[in-house]
């Protein structure tokens, strides 16, 4: 795959996972300013991406912990989401904000994205559904699309050996069939490599569409029809979500939906599985999103009473 910036430099790191503070500082970039054109987007990723900080990047191998590990205080065992579905919202914003290239705000929120999947780990969530890009997101610059494409091959390749060493068994939901033919030929090896893994599930969407998923399905249902395997009165809500891409998991509906950088919509993010998901959104960016925010979700989540559409008790 050829790309208009060093791929190979995006993240120097070998594969471990690290902590993450509450707030990061623009100090972590040393001289970058110096090296830092003005125009345009892709020669700005090119250049800043060589300048990340390795102990930045880099993660700390014992942070992910095979065994129980006691929660917070302030969270209870028995109410923790099962499931929890992530908008990664703000990584552009908080570059831009800074006056860093995008590519810095997106490596940034790989290293966040790494410390939330330790903290789902060690506190027992099941599942994790990451919304990492969308069907819509095709209409952002060239450049910008080849970056996150190289961020999910360089991602997968970096962290392949360490999800099937933990447990962590990887799914993806979306129309894989528009990436590049490399990363789907990666993709396919990390799902079948992780496939028997059971300790924590995370699906990846990418290029996905939650309004695609819902007619996929139908399409699917309506040629069973036409084939005769069932009948119109046999179509349910039961049956219709047995045909959407989240079927992969045992938790097909999540408990907890989590949306960084203060956006109050779905974005065409999993509209049928939301129907009685918990919804919480920060105003931290997402590259900002530590485990101060993380612990402040699942509190305000174990604090609802959830009735899916009945009485309070």
């Amino acid at each position: 795959m050829a790309f208009s910036f060093q791929l190979q430099q995006v993240f120097p790191f070998p594969v471990k996972f690290c902590s993450q503070p509450k707030s990061i500082k623009l100090q972590i970039f040393p001289n970058l300013t110096k090296r830092l054109p003005i125009h345009p987007l892709a020669s700005a990723q090119n250049n800043a991406t060589s300048n990340i900080d390795h102990n930045y990047i880099a993660m700390d191998e014992s942070s992910i912990n095979e065994e129980e590990v006691p929660l917070p205080t302030e969270l209870s065992r028995e109410l923790m989401p099962k499931h929890i579905a992530v908008i990664m919202d703000g990584n552009r914003r908080w570059a831009k904000r800074r006056g860093l290239p995008v590519a810095l705000g997106y490596a940034a929120g790989i290293r966040v994205l790494r410390n939330f999947v330790k903290l789902s780990y060690n506190w027992g969530i099941s599942a994790l559904t990451l919304f990492a890009f969308s069907s819509e997101n095709w209409f952002r610059p060239k450049a910008e699309v080849d970056l996150l494409m190289g961020l999910f091959d360089k991602v997968l390749k970096d962290e392949l050996e360490n999800l099937a060493r933990t447990g962590i068994r990887l799914s993806i939901i979306g129309d894989a069939s528009q990436l590049p033919k490399s990363l789907q030929d990666l993709i396919d090896k990390a799902v079948m490599a992780t496939k028997a893994n059971s300790r924590l599930h995370i699906l990846v969407a990418i290029n996905y569409s939650g309004q695609y998923d819902v007619v996929q399905a139908c399409q699917t249902i309506a040629q069973r029809v036409k084939d005769g395997n069932i009948e119109p009165e046999d179509i349910n809500s039961l049956l219709v979500e047995q045909e959407l891409q989240t079927k992969c998991t045992e938790f097909p509906s999540p408990d907890l939906l989590i949306r960084t950088s203060g956006e109050l919509r779905l974005s065409n993010f999993l509209l049928w599985q939301l129907a009685y998901t918990e919804l919480f959104f920060s105003h931290s960016q997402w590259p900002d999103f530590g485990e101060a925010e993380f612990l402040e979700a699942l509190c305000s989540f174990q604090q609802r009473q959830r009735r899916y559409g009945g009485q309070s008790s």
